[in-house]
């Protein structure tokens, strides 16, 4: 087996794909031609015991600029990914054992070749994709945008598509109800706390979170609105809206907070903003799509995010 075959196959069963992954594997792998082969794992750990050494925008950004690589590929660099320690050990057992089985130290240069390709892929990767049939209700067209995203998110562990592609949504939505400039945009990976948040969206007395997934974290945010004299509206796919409604019983505040389906949420708006007429309303997609573009495009690294428009089937 070839050096290339043994990293395709690392790469495939590990899920080495997404951003978070790929900062991992080119900084474990400047950590090998700095200090050599084998490496100790535990040497590659912070001192706070969280994230992995090194891993973050400039050593990450360092780099892909020696390949000729300008774009950001994440904004932490990785650290903020789940599974990044996970991810670093894997790795390093990897290199270990070809190592190994190398005799002398395996090809670095080659090996970090291959990664800079897989960065290249993944800056090349295609939008979602959203098909303008008529034939189809509003709500079932935002429905394949999501799946789609869900999908996705199956063959990347890890990552967040469609909680991130859900909440830009929302927030172009808000720009076009609202205009630009009324709301903050923030990056999905942003925490609310450090932002100085209550909520991803403030809007008036009133905190909107949108969540795929929403669990006792968000009722706990939904709680803390509702002490700051702050209104909480929790926007969720139908599954989640079944599980925040139970969830949001037990502690004791579900009469106290709204939950809107997000398919419905936005759909109802776009009916509106056309005015109910076919013509208007699929100006108003587009609206929202270039919106939601553009929010992608300043808050987000990865530009397979994107929205692309189709026609028909």
């Amino acid at each position: 087996m070839t050096l290339d075959d043994a990293l395709t196959r690392f790469a495939k069963e590990h899920g080495f794909q997404g951003k978070g992954p790929l900062c991992v594997a080119l900084v474990i792998t400047d950590h090998a031609r700095q200090s050599g082969l084998p490496l100790d794992p535990t040497n590659l750990i912070t001192d706070g015991g969280g994230q992995v050494l090194g891993l973050g925008k400039g050593r990450v950004q360092e780099i892909l600029k020696r390949h000729g690589i300008q774009r950001v590929l994440a904004s932490e660099g990785g650290r903020t990914s789940r599974g990044s320690l996970g991810n670093m050990r894997a790795y390093v057992d990897f290199l270990n054992a070809l190592a190994r089985k190398t005799g002398p130290a395996p090809d670095l240069d080659l090996i970090e070749r291959f990664w800079i390709a897989r960065v290249q892929a993944f800056f090349a990767a295609k939008p979602f994709l959203l098909r303008m049939d008529g034939s189809l209700g509003l709500r079932a067209v935002l429905r394949s945008l999501m799946t789609q995203a869900e999908a996705r998110q199956k063959d990347m562990p890890g990552t967040m598509f469609l909680g991130t592609l859900m909440q830009h949504l929302v927030g172009a939505k808000l720009d076009l109800v609202l205009g630009v400039g009324v709301i903050h945009h923030n990056g999905a990976n942003t925490n609310d706390e450090t932002s100085g948040r209550a909520g991803d969206f403030d809007v008036g007395d009133v905190s909107i979170h949108v969540s795929s997934a929403p669990g006792e974290a968000l009722i706990r945010k939904c709680a803390a609105n509702l002490d700051a004299g702050r209104r909480p509206v929790i926007v969720t796919t139908r599954r989640g809206a079944s599980t925040a409604e139970g969830l949001a019983d037990n502690a004791g505040i579900l009469d106290r907070l709204d939950l809107l389906e997000f398919e419905q949420f936005l759909a109802t708006n776009l009916y509106e903003l056309g005015r109910f007429a076919a013509e208007q309303r699929r100006l108003t997609i587009a609206e929202l799509v270039a919106r939601y573009n553009a929010i992608v495009e300043i808050h987000e690294t990865d530009p397979s995010l994107r929205i692309e428009m189709a026609q028909g089937r």
